[in-house]
């Protein structure tokens, strides 16, 4: 079922040039945000805030990220784990192993579309189930190439272009050919869902691939990175210096501040 995104509304627009103010009525779009509750063979993992629209991928691709699925192929996606999906609004899915995965312990609290971990994990804890990419699985990326990446995936960004509001994942090839561009509100959300349409098409891990991400690069978005297997990300503003020593620590190539063609370097430094 197609979930609305974006919803229009009457705003006020206001214009203060010089002593000037001026106030009109208008039309216009927002993006849509509401809580989804993810499940890993009916039972509770997390709830988060996010925009509506492939569910599936983003409850697949978390599960992923966090280490929950524990090696355990995904052998089903649907809403709700023991009700009718319309009772939950669409806002309840469920990710089947047939039991294979292990127990998984839930998050505390909601998710919100702006935070991720929040501190669950750290380095030490990722590095005993994550080892470092090696070189020779990862390919390596022109930085000419890269410099380009960013116009290419808001060129595939029609959320962000309608409302203003949405961040976006996507993966790229050593050609400039962009795939699995996903929309949402939480960076993060965007990231599982890239992750999760890749591995229910079995492309994981994404060795050959690198990972684009609006926003600042986030420890976060590093350790999903890791979790897929990208070898490099490259994100529109700045890393944190957690994301950075992740990054070293996974072997991961880090660039920030990719915007008009000119990016930053920071792992390896």
């Amino acid at each position: 079922m197609a979930r609305k995104r974006s919803d229009k509304m009457l705003v006020v627009k206001i214009d203060a040039t010089g002593t000037n103010v001026g106030q009109r009525r208008t039309p216009d779009v927002v993006v849509v945000e509401e809580p989804m509750t993810i499940q890993l063979d009916g039972h509770v993992v997390a709830t988060t805030m996010r925009t509506p629209g492939n569910d599936y991928e983003l409850a697949v691709g978390f599960c992923h990220g966090d280490g929950l699925l524990a090696g355990a192929p995904v052998t089903g996606v649907r809403y709700c784990a023991n009700g009718s999906a319309v009772d939950s609004q669409f806002n309840v899915v469920t990710v089947e192993t047939g039991g294979r995965a292990p127990v998984p312990t839930p998050r505390l609290g909601t998710t919100s579309s702006s935070c991720g971990l929040c501190g669950s994990e750290n380095i030490d804890e990722l590095a005993t189930r994550l080892a470092p990419l090696a070189p020779e699985s990862v390919v390596a990326f022109d930085p000419l190439l890269l410099a380009t990446i960013p116009t290419l995936v808001r060129e595939q960004q029609p959320l962000f272009a309608t409302t203003g509001a949405v961040h976006a994942a996507a993966a790229f090839d050593v050609n400039g050919n962009i795939s699995f561009v996903r929309e949402d509100v939480g960076r993060h959300n965007a990231v599982d869902k890239v992750v999760g349409a890749m591995l229910l098409e079995k492309r994981i891990p994404a060795h050959s691939l690198g990972l684009f991400v609006s926003g600042r690069a986030s420890f976060e978005m590093v350790q999903k990175a890791w979790a897929a297997g990208f070898g490099t990300v490259v994100s529109v503003s700045a890393p944190t210096s957690l994301a950075v020593q992740t990054a070293t620590r996974a072997g991961i190539t880090l660039y920030g501040f990719a915007r008009d063609r000119h990016m930053v370097r920071y792992s390896p430094a």
